[in-house]
C-alpha cells in the first residue's frame, strides 16, 4: 500500500488501513491479540457505530449479532468474522442510501 513505498494512500487503502487499525485498537486489549472477546467486540461496536448501536433495542438482539459473527464458535470474533459484519453494514447502508434517491 502507499505507506510502503511512501507514496500517499488512495481514500479505499485508508480505509482499509482504517478496518485493520480498529479492529486491532480492540483485540489487543485483552486475550488473543488477533481475535476480539465479546466484551471488546461490544466496546467496538458502541463507540466505532454508535448510529447502529442506537437501533439496536435490547442486549439479546446485540448478544444475538455477536453469536452469528461467531462462525468459527470459538467464542471469539476474529479478523474474518469481523469483516463480514462490516460488510454486510456496509451494503445495507449503501442500499439505504440507494433508496434514499429514489
Amino acid at each position: 500500500m502507499g505507506l510502503e513505498t511512501g507514496e500517499e494512500m488512495t481514500d479505499l487503502e485508508t480505509s482499509m488501513a482504517t478496518i485493520i487499525a480498529v479492529f486491532q485498537k480492540y483485540s489487543e486489549r485483552e486475550g488473543d491479540k488477533h481475535k476480539l472477546k465479546k466484551s471488546e467486540l461490544r466496546d467496538l461496536l458502541h463507540d466505532e457505530l454508535p448510529e447502529l448501536i442506537a437501533h439496536v433495542k435490547d442486549q439479546a438482539t446485540l448478544d444475538s449479532l455477536m453469536e452469528s459473527l461467531d462462525t468459527d464458535g470459538d467464542a471469539e470474533c476474529n479478523f474474518q468474522e469481523f469483516m463480514t459484519f462490516v460488510s454486510l453494514v456496509t451494503v445495507c447502508c449503501h442500499e439505504f442510501f440507494e433508496h434514499e434517491d429514489d
